[in-house]
């Protein structure tokens, strides 16, 4: 099956409409779930202004480097506030 490209009075959706906080957040979010070494299951991402907070916890000081570096790479985040706690579960 064939799908028609998605358009917005003829241009793409996100070259129109302004990117949503949440929208942010979706991408932050799932560029963490893919990073290699780093379980962002208790991981929370929300964004302000531009600006992403990570919360939650990981295994190690450098998942925590990680899953910030990450968040840094998207498109669209102007600044990390990383909360991301280091625990060492069993």
């Amino acid at each position: 099956m064939v799908f028609k490209e998605r358009t917005f009075y003829g241009e793409a959706p996100e070259t129109v409409l302004p990117q949503s906080p949440a929208d942010l957040e979706t991408r932050v979010a799932d560029c963490l779930a893919t990073v290699e070494g780093l379980d962002a299951s208790d991981v929370s991402v929300v964004a302000e202004n531009g600006t992403i907070v990570l919360s939650g916890t990981v295994m190690s000081l450098e998942e925590v480097s990680r899953a910030e570096d990450a968040a840094r790479s998207v498109d669209g985040v102007n600044a990390v506030d990383n909360r991301i706690v280091a625990s060492s579960r069993a």
